[in-house]
C-alpha cells in the first residue's frame, strides 16, 4: 500500500478525471463477434426498458414492516439493468434516440428519494444522515455508474442532466464520504461490503473529481478501507463468504485497483495472486464450485474479470463453461457489465477443470478432486467456526459431487429478507445446522458463534488420497465428537463419527436435492451425472423428509434430509462410493 505522500504526487500528477475507458475502447470491444449474443441481448434491453418500473412509498416501506426485500430491491434492479443497458447502448451505437433513452433513465435514477435499498439504510441510523445520503452497497454503485456515463458520454449529453449527475454523486455519496471524518461500519469491515463500498465510491472519484488533493485523500481513505478488505484473506487466499462474494467483493477491488491504476500509475492489485487463485481452488468440475457459505454452486464469474485477473496475475482458472450474460447478475452492476465487455478474452472459456486436492487452510475448507472412470468425481468438507461473515451452522459438513453435480449437497444462500439477517437467521432452513449434512447429538444442534469452533486434528496428502479430522465438540455444548473423512481420491470416503458418551441420541443427517433410495445398511442418491451410495452398519432408523422450500432467488425448490436416528457409540462409519452414472 501507499503513503500519502506517494498519493498526493500521484494525483498532482495524474491526467484530468475520466473513466478507465473511451467510447472507442467500449466500441472496439462490442465488435467481437464472439460477444455478439451479449451485445445483442443488451440492445434488446434497452429497447424494452421504458417505462422504468416505478418505487413507489408502499414499496418502500415494505422491508421495515414485514422484513420483504424482494419486492422493492426486484424493481429497483429492474431499473438498474434498464441504465447499464441504455448507457453501453448509447456509448457503442450512438444514435440521437439512444442518447435521448439514456439521458431520461438517467434522470429517473437521479429522482429516486434514495440510492440505498431500506434493508441497509440502518447502517445510517448512528450518523445522523438522511436516507438520501446512506452509503450501501447500491447508492456506491449508482455513484459509480453514474460517473463513468458522464465520464464517457458528458460532451454529448445536455448540460441539465450532467450537471445534475455531478450535484447528486457529490451529495449523496462523495460528499458524505470524504466531508464527513466519522467511518462508516464498512471502512473497517474484512467483507465484501469494504472492496464494493470503497471501491464504487473511489471509481466515481476517479471518474469526476479534478482537484488533485481532494482526489489524494479519497484515495488515501479508500486505500485504507481495502487494507480492511484485504486482510480478511488469510494467505491461502480463501473467501469465507463463498464463491458469490469473492466475485462480488474482490471483482469490485479488481475494477478500482485497475481504475486507480489508469488514473495514478498506483498499482494495488500487484500483491493479490493468491486471492485470485481462489475460484480454480474451488471448482468441482462441470462448470460447477463449491456452495459453503452464503455462495451458490453454478457461479459463472464474470469472464472480463477472469481475464484481467489471468493477464495480470497469471491466476489460474477454473472451468467456465460460456462467456458471460446480461442476465447473469440479478443486481445489474455496472463494474461487472462494462468490465467483462472490455476484459473479456474468449479464450477463459472451456479450460480444462483443475484436479487434485487443495487445502485451504485459513477457511479449513478441503476440495479434493479425482476422476471416476474418466469423470470428475468430488469431495468438499468445510471446518471454520460459526461466527464467519454470511455464516452457517455448518461445521464437519461436506459435499460429494459427480462432474460438478452435488449428490450430497450443500444448499448455498436462502432467501434474504429481515429475518435472514436477524436473530432468527438459524431458523432458515438453508443457514440452520438441519440444513447441512451434520449430526443432531442429545438433542442438541450446532450452536452459533465464535466458541463453535472446528479443531483440527489431522490434515494429510498422500498422492491423490487425502484426510481430514476435526474435534466438533465445542459446537455441540462439549459433547465429545470427532468426524474424520478419508477419500481415496477415485470416489470412495470413509465418513467415521467418534462419540465420548455412548448411548445418547443420535440423528446422523445427510441432506441432498435427489430423493434417497433407502434398504438395509444402504442408501442411494441417483442425480443426473452420477450416483452416491452410502453402506453402514447398526441399529438405525432412516427417514426422508421432503421439505419444499426456496432458493436464493425465491425459486421453489425440494430438497431431501435423510436422518438415520439411532445412538451414539464409540465409532460410527459410513462407506460412501460415488460413481458416474
Amino acid at each position: 500500500m501507499y503513503r500519502y505522500a506517494a498519493i498526493q504526487q500521484a494525483t498532482a500528477e495524474a491526467p484530468p478525471a475520466s473513466a478507465p475507458y473511451t467510447r472507442d475502447d467500449l466500441r472496439t470491444a462490442s465488435r467481437d463477434p464472439r460477444l455478439a449474443p451479449l451485445v445483442d441481448t443488451i440492445r434488446e434491453a434497452a429497447r424494452r426498458a421504458e417505462p422504468l418500473p416505478d418505487l413507489p412509498y408502499r414499496l418502500f416501506r415494505t422491508y421495515p414492516h414485514t422484513g420483504d426485500r424482494a419486492r422493492y430491491e426486484n424493481r429497483y434492479f429492474a431499473r438498474r439493468g434498464a441504465l447499464n443497458a441504455a448507457a453501453i447502448t448509447a456509448m457503442i451505437d450512438g444514435g440521437a434516440e439512444d442518447l435521448a433513452h439514456l439521458q431520461d433513465v438517467v434522470w429517473e435514477i437521479c429522482n429516486e428519494f434514495s440510492w440505498a435499498v431500506p434493508a441497509h439504510h440502518r447502517f445510517n441510523t448512528t450518523l445522523d444522515l438522511g436516507y438520501d445520503r446512506c452509503i450501501d452497497l447500491f447508492a456506491s454503485e449508482t455513484a459509480h455508474t453514474l460517473a463513468e456515463i458522464i465520464a464517457v458520454l458528458g460532451d454529448e449529453m445536455d448540460d441539465a442532466v450532467t450537471r445534475r449527475v455531478r450535484d447528486e454523486v457529490e451529495r449523496r455519496v462523495l460528499s458524505p464520504f470524504l466531508d464527513d471524518p466519522r467511518p462508516r461500519w464498512w471502512e473497517t469491515s474484512l467483507n465484501n461490503w469494504a472492496a464494493v463500498c470503497g471501491g464504487a465510491v473511489g471509481m466515481a472519484g476517479l471518474a469526476l473529481e479534478n482537484d488533485p488533493l481532494r482526489l489524494a485523500a479519497l484515495i488515501e481513505r479508500v486505500q485504507r478501507t481495502m487494507e480492511y478488505f484485504l486482510a480478511g484473506f488469510g494467505p491461502d487466499g480463501g473467501c469465507v463468504e463463498g464463491m458469490d462474494y469473492w466475485v462480488y467483493g474482490y471483482g469490485y477491488f479488481t475494477y478500482y485497483a485497475e481504475a486507480l491504476r489508469h488514473r495514478t500509475g498506483l498499482d494495488l492489485l500487484a500483491d493479490t495472486g493468491h486471492i485470485a487463485r481462489f475460484p480454480a481452488a474451488v471448482d468441482f468440475g462441470g462448470g460447477n464450485c463449491v456452495s459453503f457459505s452464503d455462495g451458490s454452486d453454478n457461479v459463472v464469474p464474470p469472464t472480463g474479470l477472469m481475464s484481467r485477473l489471468a493477464a495480470r496475475l497469471s491466476a489460474p482458472m477454473p472451468h467456465i463453461t460460456r462467456l458471460s450474460e446480461f442476465g447473469d447478475d440479478h443486481c445489474h452492476r455496472w463494474g461487472h457489465l462494462s468490465r467483462t465487455l472490455l476484459w473479456t478474452d474468449p479464450g477463459v472459456v472451456g479450460r480444462p477443470a483443475p484436479t487434485g486436492t487443495v487445502w485451504l487452510a485459513d477457511l479449513a475448507w478441503l476440495i479434493a478432486r479425482g476422476a471416476g472412470d474418466g469423470t470428475p468425481v468430488a469431495l468438499a468438507a468445510k471446518g471454520g467456526h460459526n461466527d464467519e461473515p454470511h455464516n452457517h451452522l455448518d461445521l464437519g459438513s461436506f459435499l460429494l459431487a459427480v462432474d460438478g453435480e452435488q449428490l450430497l449437497a450443500d444448499l448455498g444462500a436462502g432467501v434474504y429478507d429481515k429475518d435472514y439477517f436477524g436473530e432468527r437467521r438459524y431458523e432458515a432452513l438453508h443457514t440452520s445446522a438441519r440444513g447441512h449434512s451434520v449430526p443432531v447429538i442429545g438433542g442438541v444442534t450446532q450452536r452459533p458463534g465464535p466458541d463453535s469452533r472446528a479443531r483440527i486434528l489431522e490434515q494429510r496428502t498422500d498422492g491423490d488420497a487425502v484426510s481430514l479430522a476435526l474435534d466438533l465438540s465445542s459446537a455441540y455444548d462439549g459433547a465429545g465428537f470427532r468426524r474424520r473423512f478419508d477419500w481415496d481420491g477415485g470416489g470412495i470416503l470413509r465418513l467415521a463419527d467418534e462419540f465420548d458418551d455412548p448411548g445418547v441420541p443420535l440423528v446422523e443427517t445427510f441432506i441432498s436435492r435427489h430423493r434417497p433410495s433407502t434398504a438395509e445398511g444402504r442408501v442411494e442418491w441417483h442425480g443426473a451425472r452420477g450416483v452416491a451410495r452410502m453402506e453402514f452398519t447398526g441399529d438405525w432408523t432412516a427417514t426422508v423428509e421432503e421439505i419444499a422450500t426456496r432458493d436464493h432467488h425465491a425459486r421453489p425448490e425440494t430438497v431431501y434430509r435423510l436422518d438415520l436416528t439411532g445412538l451414539t457409540a464409540p465409532r460410527h462409519e459410513f462407506h460412501f462410493t460415488v460413481t458416474p452414472s
